[in-house]
């Protein structure tokens, strides 16, 4: 059965707002469980609201958690936007060629960890409709120290999902080392995840796919810290993983796709500069 354009809208944008509250009470709950077994007060988590210039072109909402015992600093983004395309930017969206029109909708979440054992984790997925729609978005982790184990949790139950709702998993996978590479440091960002976008056609197969994907993200996250949370380190680690970070910091700025769509479409600086690490500091 197909689902109309508006119901298309009003389920992917509170899907997106629910994984969003879902996703928060998860990293807060291991911010608050390891922060009381090592006897230290928890931070929490900070909302923030915005709107595009015209409230009627919408806004969002993000939520950031600085200085934490568990997250550096850990920054979950919601938006749901409308508006038009500026000329130059257009040409790069599907779509557009009659008409500069957009509404999109989404969710990003990346982490920096406090511990240098544990890796970054990024997220993202979205809805973006112009004169065609699709879904995109993936994951993909960024550790300052390669752990084969960690590597196979991630890809392992990143290619069941795939497989599971048919999704060519080994495309996806190419699709983010390609993408996810610095090319003027001729060098990867991390140990991959998967990638995709455009996912045209059943949109009732590609929503399912999309919120499967959100719940496998907190999955792999809670796998992936809790496996390596009580691990010791030094300030040798922590300084290395700043470096590690400013690569990271360099590919956001330089290549990041969502960075550029925030920007050519008026959104909130905070919101979209919340992908960044957080200002170094000595340990």
């Amino acid at each position: 059965m197909s689902i109309n354009q508006e119901i298309q809208k009003k389920l992917a944008s509170e899907w997106f707002k629910y994984l969003q509250s879902k996703i928060c009470e998860e990293f807060q709950s291991i911010e608050k469980e390891f922060s009381i077994k090592k006897k230290l007060k928890a931070k929490k988590f900070k909302k923030n609201i915005w709107h595009k210039s015209n409230k009627e072109d919408g806004g969002g909402i993000y939520y950031i958690l600085k200085n934490g015992n568990v997250f550096d600093k850990v920054g979950v983004n919601h938006s749901t936007v409308q508006g038009s395309f500026n000329r130059n930017f257009k040409s790069n969206i599907p779509g557009t060629k009659k008409n500069n029109s957009y509404w999109a909708s989404g969710i990003s979440i990346v982490a920096h960890m406090k511990n240098p054992n544990l890796p970054s984790i990024h997220f993202n997925t979205r809805f973006v409709i112009t004169s065609k729609s699709w879904f995109g978005g993936g994951m993909d982790v960024t550790p300052s120290y390669f752990d084969q184990t960690e590597k196979k949790i991630l890809h392992g139950k990143l290619k069941t999902l795939c497989k599971n709702h048919k999704k060519n998993y080994s495309k996806f996978k190419k699709w983010c080392d390609n993408y996810f590479f610095i090319k003027h440091l001729e060098e990867s960002r991390g140990i991959g995840g998967i990638f995709f976008d455009y996912l045209y056609n059943d949109w009732n197969k590609n929503f399912k796919f999309i919120t499967e994907l959100g719940i496998c993200f907190i999955d792999i996250s809670k796998n992936i810290i809790k496996r390596k949370i009580f691990s010791r380190w030094n300030i040798n680690n922590k300084h290395y993983q700043l470096i590690k970070r400013g690569k990271y910091v360099e590919f956001n700025l330089l290549y990041d796709r969502g960075t550029k769509f925030g920007l050519n479409t008026g959104g909130n600086l905070d919101a979209i500069f919340m992908s960044l690490p957080p200002k170094a500091k000595w340990y």
